[in-house]
């Protein structure tokens, strides 16, 4: 994982493991479910729409590295510019 706390390492790593599972096991739970009384088809297309909550969780936690990766490198951007115009002056 590419956030640098310790502590929210920690849940970014869980609530990413938690989505993950959530969209597995939506689908899997779905599919089984509607199998034995409708066709393949209908049991496969509930199956994805059920995986389309655990998906929006996991591209909610990826924008939210993506976000702190982003927050992370202005902040060197920033000091490295600070380091230049201090040695320019």
């Amino acid at each position: 994982m590419r956030v640098r706390e310790r502590s929210l390492h920690f849940v970014v790593n869980f609530l990413l493991g938690v989505a993950w599972a959530t969209a597995f096991i939506g689908a899997v739970s779905t599919f089984l479910s509607y199998y034995p009384t409708n066709p393949f088809l209908f049991s496969l297309l509930f199956a994805l729409l059920a995986m389309i909550p655990g998906f929006i969780f996991v591209l909610c936690i990826e924008h939210f590295i993506t976000a702190k990766e982003r927050s992370y490198a202005l902040e060197e951007q920033t000091r490295l510019l600070k380091e230049l115009l201090q040695k320019a002056s």
